[in-house]
């Protein structure tokens, strides 16, 4: 590796190889960063698939919160905040990886960030998405592909679709693995739907929506994701099932709400959908803070005497000795 661990949990650099990896000297002696060491998270007991699936906000519940996650430090985040569930979701392929829609990100990738939040053991409940094509073929791949996610600290999958999925959803649950639907718009029908659309705005629409989401509950899921649907449509979804909704552009009369990392961070910020809130602007906060490094660097400013690690007296004069020829 390259970096050692310091008692208070902050890391050094050490590059494998180098005299400081190997000799033994305590790095914290000289470490700036250490002085503020962040409170630690209040310990709770971690959020459970029946937990999430009890939460209705017509019996008094407080909504759902949940947000996506790619890797530990944001699991770490995201479980200090204390949010309901993480969701490793295929907007990975947006946000984190550089694609222009979620079509591009396999079961593979999701394996992979699904595993990196999972090390960081957080509180919330951890939802990996199922990608596309990784539930479409039969319910043996299905099953397959979804237990790959469990195995990788997943505690339960989630797959769009309504009444087209519930042969696949049947047969998770079935298997013990729990299923999060989605419905309304569903980012893996791009190109069916047209683009990324606003849906169920007609009275035939909606009365397909609720009669998918009866479907999904049926079928055995323990909540549904409502994306970009109407707010009064998305009221009738929620009083229309006994399990939570949880909505994402769907308004505010749902049981939860879930938004993109980097969207409500202000990593992100290259599109701004209406439904988003932007609670802070890391992408220019960090934009400066390297600028600022970079100028550091150039003049000199960096690394300074507190950033480096200096011989004993008594090795400084030796070797000043040495230097001088004596």
């Amino acid at each position: 590796g390259n970096g050692t661990r310091t008692r208070d949990g902050s890391s050094v650099m050490t590059p494998a190889g180098s005299r400081l990896a190997l000799d033994g000297d305590d790095p914290t002696e000289e470490a700036p960063m250490s002085s503020t060491p962040t409170p630690a998270a209040a310990s709770r007991a971690p959020i459970t698939v029946p937990g999430v699936a009890a939460r209705k906000v017509r019996d008094g519940a407080v909504p759902l919160v949940m947000v996506t996650a790619y890797d530990a430090p944001g699991a770490r985040m995201a479980s200090e905040a204390g949010v309901d569930l993480i969701l490793v979701g295929d907007s990975l392929a947006m946000v984190v990886l550089g694609y222009d829609d979620t079509l591009q990100v396999t079961v593979d990738d999701l394996v992979h960030h699904t595993a990196a939040v999972a090390r960081a053991k957080p509180h919330p409940l951890v939802v990996a998405d199922l990608p596309w094509l990784a539930y479409h073929l039969s319910p043996e791949d299905t099953i397959r592909n979804a237990a790959r996610l469990i195995r990788a600290g997943a505690g339960a999958v989630k797959l769009e679709g309504g009444r087209k999925r519930t042969r696949m959803v049947e047969a998770l649950v079935d298997t013990e693995i729990p299923v999060m639907g989605h419905i309304g718009l569903t980012p893996q029908s791009v190109h069916a739907m047209g683009g990324f659309k606003v849906q169920a705005k007609s009275a035939d629409a909606i009365r397909l929506l609720v009669d998918d989401a009866k479907a999904l509950e049926h079928a055995g899921c323990f909540s549904i994701v409502l994306e970009g649907v109407p707010s009064e449509v998305a009221a009738l979804v929620t009083e229309a099932v006994d399990v939570p909704t949880i909505g994402i552009g769907a308004g505010p009369d749902v049981d939860g709400q879930v938004l993109v990392y980097h969207d409500l961070l202000g990593i992100e910020d290259r599109m701004a959908p209406k439904f988003v809130r932007r609670y802070a602007s890391l992408r220019q906060a960090s934009v400066d803070a390297m600028a600022a490094y970079a100028a550091d660097v150039r003049t000199g400013a960096f690394p300074g005497p507190e950033e480096s690690y200096h011989l004993a007296a008594d090795v400084a004069e030796t070797l000043a000795l040495y230097g001088s020829g004596a």
